[in-house]
């Protein structure tokens, strides 16, 4: 093993994400994700909830909270790619289009740039609806930090 292969062992134990790599999770959203998200975070939003409010709106009926759309790449990084041991360092999103209930999600991550002097990953980060409209926008950077074996 040259120096090199030993220090990206070092930086990467589980070996190093390949640029290029992407990996996707699908889930169905249900009011019971609003009610919960608002039990987490205090957003109560009529958005949320009031069906006469939301009609009156641009979006014409109840729409989730952002981040009930984006909790599907949390879950990602953290299972998927990179990783047990991932966080988000920094995240640019742009909602384009809103989640309703009963709209599956698909939520997909793609490597694009790897650190190897760092476990940093840089990820193109996406949340398409069922029905093909494009709801979430945006780019990642991810720190993959080793998890210690419970004894």
């Amino acid at each position: 093993m040259d120096d090199t292969t030993k220090a990206q062992s070092a930086v990467w134990p589980g070996g190093a994400p390949k640029v290029g790599q992407s990996v996707e999770r699908s889930r169905t959203i249900t009011p019971e994700d609003i009610e919960r998200f608002s039990e987490l975070s205090g957003d109560y939003n009529p958005l949320h909830y009031d069906e006469t409010v939301a009609e009156r709106t641009k979006f014409g009926e109840i729409v989730v909270q952002g981040g009930v759309t984006t909790s599907i790449l949390n879950a990602l990084v953290a299972e998927d790619l990179p990783g047990p041991g991932s966080v988000f360092l920094n995240v640019n999103w742009d909602f384009t289009a809103p989640v309703r209930p009963g709209d599956t999600i698909v939520g997909r991550i793609e490597v694009t740039a790897v650190r190897d002097d760092k476990p940093i990953t840089e990820l193109l980060t996406t949340v398409t609806r069922d029905d093909g409209t494009r709801a979430l926008d945006g780019t990642a950077v991810c720190y993959t930090m080793p998890i210690a074996d419970a004894d």
